[in-house]
């Protein structure tokens, strides 16, 4: 079998792992991405419903998204590519977020916005409904399962407004930014080897040497990227990584609703990205007037933990009519047809749904894991703190006792990278949802 060497190998072509390569790349390192599937950005990633947005529960988070936003607006400069590359398309719809008692009527978002510069508004109930005529304002929190007695009942209150965040919006194909991520990366040097899978990962007294793929060949590097999604817990226990960490990451079945908009009217051109916590949902538009609903993870939805992210049901479940339905209630003239359109995929979630970047225990051996559901929009900046702390670590540096600090570049905020670390206690301020 044959043998080849880089300086970095990266386990994902997903849009975090295809940022990690270009990002790499940029300061010199040679990078070999390699990825199961045969097409680049078709794991999770294809999957992703690509929100751009940058209201977070926690300070740290806001401004990861803060800044992330500033590259997706500033794509095709971001990647240098040729002008007649085609390029993934951000559409910045902005996004209402609507006030409840059970998200404290977003304080701690208005505060983060405020002390990070973030352009919000107020919105009350009048404005709502002028931007999103199709809306009733009925409250049926809590947000509840369609075999609830009391599914699709008003409480007897009304929402009274929302936050809204104008520069929130969305990526029309989330796999083409992967691919314009990958071809970026090549302009620096990146190579990529699709369709072949990890079987092992190469140690040798505590230090990586690299990867064995299962076809018994092997790939020798002294730095390897797990950037895996929804396969990252798998890697991690090869590499023998899994006992250290107190934030651990699991494979999370998610389905995401594609269904018509109203025929009175045009949500692809005239709606928004909506948090609507009051029923449990998040929506943006989607080609063809049709929204896109997912679910924010309330009480009443179950988690669907899968123990592969290869074998898993990809069947449309009872959850799609839960979500189509508790949608309904906000939109009463929705309508819902006998065919379930959308997408069923998988998450790659940590124990408090904010993400690992971090070194471990074997040297060489990185984690950008538990990224799926709230990271898409951050990519191209957890790339370049991926870069960072790389080449702070193999610098000589223990990030574990000395944390970086990296300074994000757009918003120019320094961040203490320990934050996303692998040790970490559970983070209490976290949503525990996607909503991150």
């Amino acid at each position: 079998m044959t043998t080849d060497t880089t300086d970095a190998i990266i386990i994902g072509t997903g849009v975090i792992g295809t940022a990690v390569a270009y990002e790499l790349c940029k300061i010199g390192m040679r990078t070999l991405s390699v990825d199961r599937n045969t097409q680049i950005g078709h794991g999770s990633t294809a999957g992703s419903c690509a929100i751009i947005r940058m209201h977070y529960s926690t300070r740290e988070g806001t401004a990861f998204a803060w800044e992330g936003y500033h590259y997706w607006r500033d794509w095709q400069e971001y990647l240098a590519l040729p002008a007649d590359e085609p390029l993934a398309e951000f559409k910045e719809c902005g996004c209402p977020v609507m006030k409840t008692e059970a998200n404290d009527f977003l304080a701690n978002h208005i505060e983060h916005s405020k002390a990070l510069a973030i352009l919000h508004d107020s919105w009350d109930a009048s404005v709502i409904t002028e931007r999103l005529p199709i809306y009733s304002l009925q409250s049926f929190a809590p947000a509840k399962r369609r075999d609830d007695a009391a599914f699709g009942e008003p409480n007897g209150n009304e929402l009274t407004g929302g936050v809204f965040w104008p520069h929130a919006g969305y990526v029309t194909d989330p796999a083409l930014s992967s691919q314009n991520l990958a071809a970026a990366a090549r302009q620096h040097g990146a190579s990529f080897r699709l369709g072949c899978t990890v079987a092992e990962i190469l140690i040798k007294s505590g230090r990586v040497q690299g990867v064995r793929l299962l076809d018994g060949s092997e790939i020798h590097a002294p730095i390897v990227v797990n950037v895996a999604g929804p396969g990252s817990v798998y890697v991690n226990e090869m590499a023998g990584v899994t006992e250290e960490v107190t934030i651990s990451t699991r494979p999370l079945r998610q389905e995401v609703v594609h269904i018509p908009s109203p025929e009175n009217f045009d949500f692809e051109t005239k709606g928004t990205i909506v948090s609507d916590n009051d029923i449990g949902l998040y929506c943006r538009p989607e080609h063809g007037n049709h929204i896109l609903i997912g679910s924010e993870d309330p009480e009443c939805d179950p988690h669907f933990w899968v123990d592969s992210d290869v074998t898993y049901d990809r069947d449309f479940s009872d959850q799609w009519n839960t979500q189509a339905m508790r949608y309904a209630q906000r939109v009463p003239d929705l309508g819902i047809g006998s065919r379930k359109r959308g997408v069923v995929d998988l998450y790659d979630a940590s124990t408090d749904w904010i993400p690992i970047y971090d070194k471990s225990s074997v040297d060489g051996f990185y984690m950008a894991c538990g990224t799926s559901g709230n990271q898409y929009k951050n990519a191209p900046i957890a790339g370049k703190a991926m870069a960072a702390l790389i080449d702070y670590c193999e610098g000589g540096s223990d990030h574990d006792d000395s944390p970086l600090t990296f300074t994000l570049p757009y918003i120019d905020q320094p961040l203490d990278l320990s934050f996303f670390s692998r040790k970490r206690p559970v983070n209490q301020a976290s949503s525990f949802s996607v909503l991150g």
